[in-house]
């Protein structure tokens, strides 16, 4: 059975392209769209939704490709852009009323809401980012030995076929290693909903290969050519990642404030699942990204 967030509403709401997603909404106040990353679905929002949900109306979707959400065949590359997923969230909370609303995002979400918060600049009000780097930075710093953490960027970024053939064939392994070890705490991760994730990524393999093909392509190509015109974040964005210290090998809050003149930069102790090991902390961090 699929795990919810108590007391939200859940449902489906019109994305683009025809494509539908399934979301979580709870609350009331002004709006708060929550992304989920990768291997998760909104579910990952459950603490930190039911924190913001007494002053905000709080809508977490699954991402298109992910959980509930419609996983359309990635007959090109735009299909899985984040330039359409981020479309799909601004045609999503139009469905609901929101014209304009912060928005926030971890792992794959944040690279999805950095797009829409350059494409977007009218509509997002605040934009908040956990633990990633934008996707053209990322490709950037990601060499010699430490790209070994992320073998699967690699992996995913291969010509359709081999990568969907090994992943699916070994689902639960493959995204069961990353929810062991990137949880500080695997206590914030129970078994249900480790399964629930698991469950859910099984049934989506080609859509988040996609995902991940798109970040090697054309997400380059729309980051290069941002970068190229000079365009930045027009809203305050908050950024909270790991506390990797010297180990990460680069200077993540420099590469961040490049994009985003507004930016207050946060480190934290928690893992890369923030949200559900520090949801106190996060949904502060969200907090205090509003009042700005």
């Amino acid at each position: 059975m699929t795990l919810v967030i108590p007391g939200f509403d859940h449902v489906r709401l019109p994305g683009t392209d025809g494509v539908e997603l399934a979301a979580a909404v709870g609350g009331s106040g002004s709006p708060v769209v929550l992304l989920h990353g990768f291997p998760q679905t909104h579910l990952m929002w459950r603490h930190v939704a039911e924190r913001l949900a007494d002053e905000h109306t709080v809508i977490c979707p699954d991402l298109r490709g992910y959980g509930a959400s419609d996983k359309p065949a990635a007959t090109g590359p735009e299909v899985y852009s984040k330039r359409a997923m981020a479309a799909d969230v601004v045609a999503l909370a139009a469905a609901l009323g929101h014209e304009r609303f912060a928005l926030a995002g971890h792992d794959r979400g944040a690279l999805v809401a950095f797009r829409a918060g350059l494409d977007h600049p009218e509509t997002l009000t605040h934009l908040g980012i956990l633990d990633v780097v934008p996707t053209l930075d990322m490709w950037d710093v990601l060499r010699g030995v430490r790209a070994a953490v992320g073998y699967h960027l690699f992996l995913m970024a291969q010509p359709p076929g081999l990568p969907e053939t090994m992943i699916a064939n070994s689902a639960d392994a493959y995204f069961g290693s990353f929810l062991d070890a990137w949880a500080a705490d695997p206590a914030a991760l129970p078994e249900p909903v480790r399964a629930e994730y698991l469950r859910a990524s099984a049934a989506a393999v080609p859509s988040i290969v996609a995902d991940y093909r798109a970040s090697a392509g054309i997400d380059v190509a729309h980051d290069q050519a941002d970068r190229d015109a000079g365009s930045q974040l027009a809203m305050p964005v908050t950024v909270v990642q790991q506390d990797w210290g010297a180990q990460l090998g680069y200077d993540a809050a420099a590469l961040w404030r490049a994009w985003a003149p507004d930016l207050d930069h946060r480190l934290t102790r928690a893992g890369h699942f923030m949200a559900e090991e520090a949801p106190d902390e996060i949904a502060g961090a969200i907090r205090d990204l509003l009042l700005r």
